[in-house]
């Protein structure tokens, strides 16, 4: 399992795996109060079958995965536990319910949401991130592509 991990912490770190090289360009992330918010999203192909399988993903040229990691905003960056729920809306506005899976492998903690995309969509996102008394709300957008 611990090969997986690195195999899908390499696909969610940006490393591009299509031709269409501006679809991932690398995770991003905005200070959000007390946290350092980590995000990406890309097509659900760009993972190999068998990490797709470990993690309960599904890939397909219509699928999107979102990666979403939580970190304490200080100098030791450690992960954090939260509550993540959102939504995708596309420019016409259709909606869907996001419905992350939290993911914890020895220190690091991130959560994966599965998305439908058509060619070319752009999907804006808001999600919102729970921490006992803490809340921010993370916002943004990304261009899907179909392989």
């Amino acid at each position: 399992m611990k090969k997986l991990a690195s195999i899908l912490f390499f696909a969610l770190a940006g490393i591009t795996f299509s031709a269409h090289s501006e679809q991932i360009q690398g995770a991003q992330y905005k200070d959000l109060g007390p946290w350092q918010v980590h995000y990406i999203a890309f097509p659900s192909t760009f993972i190999q079958p068998q990490i797709a399988k470990a993690y309960d993903l599904e890939r397909s040229n219509y699928k999107g995965i979102v990666n979403i990691s939580i970190l304490k905003n200080n100098a030791d960056k450690t992960a954090q536990i939260a509550t993540l729920s959102g939504t995708a809306k596309n420019l016409l506005g259709n909606k869907q319910t996001l419905t992350f899976k939290e993911v914890i492998e020895g220190e690091s903690v991130y959560y994966l949401a599965q998305v439908k995309f058509t060619n070319e969509e752009i999907l804006r996102f808001d999600i919102e991130i729970k921490q006992s008394n803490q809340f921010q709300k993370l916002q943004f957008q990304q261009k899907f592509y179909v392989d």
